[in-house]
């Protein structure tokens, strides 16, 4: 066998090998180190915030890392505060017209049976009086069977539902630590930033920390893009659907908005979470001037959302609107709704990774070109 291939393939191998270790690695190191990530990630997003409290405001970084901390947990703090009134108002207010709604369902039910079921249960009786005995042994065997299984089937789901009862409340202290661990995180994180930074680039070879730069940069500039066209998403959502709303003339329209648009974020829900039981209420309610409406404008947001997020990703994180179109395709197609935020995340690593040579460089690691050189 050729030398040159020999030693080609034994580095392709090394480059796969040196992948899917640090693939593994950063899966298991990420499962016990994963409030100090976060924490990085939260240092990362408010460095701008806090150079500009140090540069301008002439503050410590100490101070102005703590200033920002605080300034950002206020916003927060204020924002769910403010949502938590506009809840507990629209739910004082569902409590008045839910028993309402509650008795006309009920009439629709019992109006369903008396004028529907009924007579095709009579029906459905005469024609099982009229079969052979051994017939109407079968049929009835097969009902036991159906109402053992649908039995097992819910008295499972309750015993797991009161199973998994104390793992959900034993998950409340674990988040308060990972969220004390976190907070702490992002301050020591964010007042060391430069010095940190410093000594990770030491260890670098100046190949490898121009390359590194680029991508970092590229990465920086593409994750603020990408909270920005999310941002832009869901603002957009929430307004079309308090527009729609105040069109209909809904009650509490602007807490009805806030909710559908922060479920909007959550990939397996999405707005029809709260537009699909809504539509199918009124419509059985009676209210079909009120469902067509919300038809409407469930349809008027799903298609929105469809046209402007490609194009908004796109201009956010400098992406090509095809190739942003393709990655939420696939993305979706893989592992599901999730891969609407995944497959742009990926495609942004590419296209980072390809714009700082990194991929050229390994390709002629492969082959063995002399200007590579590890140092």
């Amino acid at each position: 066998m050729n030398p040159n291939y020999l030693h080609r393939t034994l580095r392709f191998l090394f480059v796969i090998g040196l992948v899917v270790a640090g693939v593994f690695a950063l899966f298991f190191v990420s499962k016990v180190t994963y409030p100090f990530i976060i924490g990085f990630l939260i240092a990362f997003m408010m460095n701008p915030l806090v150079n500009f409290f140090q540069e301008r405001a002439k503050m410590p970084r100490s101070l102005a890392v703590f200033i920002a901390l605080l300034l950002i947990m206020l916003v927060f703090a204020g924002l769910i505060t403010l949502l938590v009134v506009e809840i507990a108002s629209g739910a004082e207010y569902l409590a008045k017209v839910v028993p309402e709604h509650l008795i006309t369902l009920i009439d629709y039910i019992e109006h369903l049976f008396a004028a529907q079921l009924i007579p095709i249960y009579n029906q459905l009786t005469g024609m099982f009086q009229s079969l052979e005995s051994g017939q109407q042994d079968t049929i009835m065997d097969n009902i036991q069977n159906v109402g053992a299984t649908i039995g097992t089937t819910a008295g499972n789901f309750i015993k797991d539902f009161f199973e998994k009862i104390p793992n959900i409340l034993s998950w409340f202290p674990n988040a308060a630590t990972v969220l004390i661990f976190s907070l702490l995180g992002t301050f020591f994180i964010s007042k060391d930033w430069y010095r940190l930074s410093a000594m990770g680039t030491k260890f670098l070879p100046n190949r490898a920390r121009t390359s590194s730069k680029t991508v970092f940069d590229d990465l920086k500039k593409a994750l603020f893009g990408f909270v920005r066209a999310q941002a832009t998403l869901v603002s957009i959502t929430t307004v079309i659907i308090l527009i729609g709303l105040l069109i209909l003339r809904i009650d509490y329209a602007i807490t009805i908005a806030l909710v559908t648009g922060i479920v909007d974020i959550i990939p397996y829900l999405g707005t029809g979470a709260v537009f699909v039981p809504w539509i199918i209420y009124e419509a059985i309610a009676g209210e079909m001037s009120t469902a067509i409406g919300l038809g409407i404008l469930y349809v008027v947001v799903l298609v929105q959302r469809q046209i402007m997020e490609p194009k908004i990703l796109s201009s956010s994180i400098g992406l090509d609107p095809l190739a942003t179109l393709i990655a939420l395709f696939v993305g979706f197609k893989t592992i599901g709704f999730l891969g609407l935020i995944v497959g742009p995340v990926i495609l942004v690593i590419f296209n980072t990774l390809q714009r700082a040579n990194v991929f050229q460089d390994i390709w002629k690691f492969i082959k063995g070109k002399d200007e590579v050189i590890i140092k």
